[in-house]
């Protein structure tokens, strides 16, 4: 399985999660990475994109601020730090490559709520 998230899970409002995505079988170091979510009822959205090498990095306005994404090339991980949560960020969130070719994770599950 090209990519694997981890790191989800059930965190009270203004809480922090940290989910990754695991890469294997492919050249991380040639794709761009994106973290994407999809709340209940609602279309898939584009949360953060991080360039190949890592220099650029774009968000969502609604992330803007809160969340962080960063990846390390060497051990074939993409990272989204997640800070300051808030009921509305409950979703499935999935990593994504974009690169030679398109992959996609299972999802990892992140529930905010008290």
């Amino acid at each position: 399985v090209p990519l694997v998230e981890s790191g989800g899970g059930l965190v009270q409002p203004g809480g922090s999660l940290r989910p990754s995505c695991a890469a294997s079988g492919f050249s991380l170091s040639s794709s761009v990475m994106r973290w994407y979510r999809q709340a209940p009822g609602k279309q898939h959205e584009l949360v953060a994109t991080i360039t190949s090498a890592g220099g650029g990095t774009e968000y969502a306005d609604s992330v803007k601020g809160r969340f962080t994404i960063s990846r390390d090339n060497a051990n074939m991980k993409v990272y989204l730090q997640m800070t300051s949560l808030k009921a509305e960020d409950t979703a499935v969130y999935y990593c994504a490559a974009w690169g030679p070719f398109i992959y996609w994770g299972q999802g990892t599950q992140v529930t905010v709520s008290s």
